[in-house]
């Protein structure tokens, strides 16, 4: 009985795992491709592993993504520079910058 009760643990902690690392990468797919600002100063572009903005010194910059914030970095660096995704669809992406005012973009 005990040993039942245990690999009914580790299965349904399997299945919560799994359901946990399948569920992100849907917002980091979105946000793949070619941004541009609407004032169309600034252009962002966002690969599967680099995070560049064209407005001033194109330097791409190392991002990962957690819940709705992008977390940058110049080749790992910290402190990380940190934008929050307010709202992202096929078209449109509105990001806050660090120093809080609120950027729109399009594709």
């Amino acid at each position: 009985m005990k040993t039942l009760a245990l690999i009914l643990i580790h299965i349904a902690t399997a299945v919560v795992l799994l359901m946990a690392s399948c569920g992100g990468p849907a917002k980091a797919k979105m946000l793949k491709g070619e941004w541009k600002s609407k004032d169309g100063e600034t252009v962002l572009k966002i690969t599967g592993k680099q995070f560049t903005m064209n407005n001033d010194s194109p330097v791409p910059e190392d991002y990962f993504i957690k819940d709705d914030t992008i977390f940058t970095s110049f080749q790992g660096n910290q402190p990380y520079s940190r934008f929050v995704v307010v709202k992202l669809d096929d078209h449109q992406l509105k990001l806050m910058y660090p120093d809080s005012s609120l950027m729109e973009f399009s594709r």
